[in-house]
């Protein structure tokens, strides 16, 4: 099993249906992936079409427990005096770019344009993003932690 780090480019959002008929939007994007979330900042001036430019990261085993191997993006919009609404979600799927990853130690989607989709599959705008995949590397036998122990040394 190999453990690396998945990193979400999180760049913008293109023509995000409003969730409210009065106001704008101020979207911001929560990323599970296995269990965890990450979320970005609220873009309080981008609208309908916010810019965010963030990177987002994850710890993640190939191949690890569960055959769940995607990225759930849902876009939200912050309100201060209520619950925060859903505009949509998008599914990207990692499963072959951590394959790759795991075989050539470093993969990478590059930025792409993923539909956002409300609950009844409607489209309400576009989100650009790119993720990549690194195994981190051994760190050896000189005294680095490694499985939970110390490995000793023979002379």
């Amino acid at each position: 099993m190999a453990v690396g780090i998945l990193e979400v480019d999180l760049i913008s959002g293109k023509g995000l249906k409003r969730s409210e008929f009065f106001g704008k939007i101020d979207p911001y994007v929560e990323i599970h992936y296995k269990g965890q979330t990450r979320k970005s900042s609220v873009d309080k001036d981008g609208g309908r079409n916010p810019t965010w430019n963030e990177k987002l990261k994850w710890r993640a085993e190939f191949p690890g427990s569960g055959g769940d191997y995607k990225l759930i993006v849902k876009v939200m919009d912050h309100d201060t005096f209520s619950a925060d609404d859903p505009i949509g979600e998008a599914t990207i799927y990692v499963k072959e770019l951590l394959e790759m990853g795991v075989e050539k130690g470093t993969a990478e989607l590059r930025p792409t344009k993923y539909n956002v989709v409300d609950t009844d599959l409607s489209f309400v705008g576009e989100i650009l993003l790119g993720v990549s995949y690194s195994v981190m590397q051994d760190r050896g036998i000189d005294g680095e932690e490694f499985g939970g122990w110390k490995h000793s040394q023979f002379d």
